[in-house]
């Protein structure tokens, strides 16, 4: 076979066979097809589409390229996984209330992409605190907490590892084809007998519209069905920013308050409806009204922040974290970032905004940028909310004392303000179970 003649058939929008996917896929791995022939791939992918056959084949070659852990059945694993969004700090709640809950969550999680955070750099904020263990290692950290949230090893699904790089700094991340072989890959390898999708929906999301979001979930849906894996995807709203807090080290903290009662409207929302399904999922909770309760109850009595503490703690982080919010990083400065017209928000480009707090570390622009843990920016209002010219929405975190002026008029520029009276959105826009 010959690398650009493949690339030739799918940029004229043929169907690729197995044995040509293989053939291109194991070639990339051993270096006899080039990083720039592997973006040309992805790039005709992106532009032409791939049939429900192939997706699966790309994610079946993505699962074999390397090991895969397995489960007791009995142990009904579940994870959640997010198609990322600006402020989307939930796995970092979701995990330890479903476990407090007796669910058993094996998770491989991402860094940042494009304008979205990733749940490993949040994590990592933390002192100390490492994601970089081996499958063994994993399998104990959870029999030990409940769950255990680690990156993909050299050995875990090697081909998406390096194929998420290149598409991040490729333009090819949004390819529903290529977001569906990555998830998938990852939530089969790792274990998870059950899945739930948070697909987000919106303008801080790389799904903007419903017609796009209801093709990938058929194809999540399809595809982990047709490997054994039973999926439930979730429609979330993401026109605004999740919570207050944006920024790795905020998010943190923003995740912690929750599990210590603070009442977040939207993070509460989606978190309890995420928890719910996967409590549903693996016979922890007989319907969503029990589930709940459940949630509440394990909130109330700290039981959450305990095994959130039992985790970080087995994972070398530090647990006084979660005392002592002061021990995360923080930023120098805080400036206040100041409306400049009256009216009600009508909209809100949270691309916008998560790409503007890239340019003070908050996020990352190559494959080797070195993140500021402390950088970030508090945002209180959302779609639908009442706005007065001069009065303070957030502020930015920063430990940079030039370029703060050009990210606060790019965030203030994000805000669409209307004269007349907008309604507040739904959070949870769909399901597909």
């Amino acid at each position: 076979m010959n690398a650009v003649e493949l690339i030739i058939k799918k940029r004229s929008g043929l169907g690729l066979s197995k044995d040509e996917l293989t053939y291109f896929l194991s070639s990339y791995l051993n270096g006899k097809i080039s990083e720039y022939q592997m973006s040309a791939l992805l790039m005709a992918i992106f532009f032409q589409d791939m049939k429900d056959s192939e997706v699966q084949t790309l994610t079946e070659l993505y699962i074999n390229s390397g090991e895969h852990l397995t489960f007791p059945k009995n142990m009904k694993t579940v994870d959640k996984h997010s198609t990322g969004g600006v402020g989307d700090k939930i796995t970092v709640m979701l995990a330890p209330i479903a476990a407090a809950c007796g669910a058993t969550i094996p998770m491989i999680s991402g860094r940042g992409l494009g304008h979205t955070g990733g749940t490993l750099d949040k994590l990592e904020s933390i002192p100390g605190l490492r994601t970089n263990y081996s499958s063994s290692e994993f399998k104990k950290i959870i029999d030990k907490v409940g769950f255990s949230i680690i990156s993909q090893s050299e050995k875990m699904v090697p081909a998406d590892k390096r194929i998420y790089a290149l598409r991040d700094v490729t333009g090819t991340v949004e390819s529903l084809p290529l977001i569906t072989a990555s998830i998938m890959s990852k939530k089969i390898a790792e274990g998870a007998q059950n899945l739930v999708i948070d697909l987000k929906i919106g303008s801080g999301a790389f799904i903007k519209n419903m017609k796009d979001g209801n093709r990938l979930a058929n194809l999540l849906k399809t595809t982990g069905e047709n490997l054994g894996q039973k999926v439930s995807v979730i429609f979330t709203n993401m026109n605004s920013p999740l919570g207050h807090s944006i920024g790795n080290a905020m998010e943190i903290a923003e995740s912690i308050n929750y599990l210590k009662g603070e009442k977040i409207h939207d993070i509460d929302i989606i978190t309890k409806e995420l928890v719910s399904e996967m409590l549903i999922l693996t016979d922890n909770a007989s319907d969503k009204q029990n589930a709940v309760k459940k949630i509440d109850e394990v909130i109330q009595n700290g039981k959450a922040l305990e095994v959130f503490q039992q985790f970080i703690e087995a994972q070398n982080g530090n647990p006084k974290v979660c005392d002592d919010l002061t021990l995360l990083p923080s930023a120098k400065y805080k400036v206040p970032i100041v409306a400049n017209e009256d009216g009600y928000i009508s909209a809100i480009n949270s691309q916008q905004i998560g790409y503007s707090l890239i340019e003070i570390g908050a996020g990352r622009k190559t494959l080797d940028t070195k993140l500021d843990y402390g950088a970030g920016a508090e945002l209180y209002k959302k779609v639908g909310d009442q706005i007065k010219k001069g009065e303070t929405i957030g502020y930015l975190h920063t430990n940079m004392t030039s370029n703060t002026d050009n990210v606060i008029s790019r965030i203030i520029d994000s805000y669409q303000i209307s004269k007349d009276e907008i309604q507040k959105e739904k959070l949870i826009l769909n399901k597909l179970n």
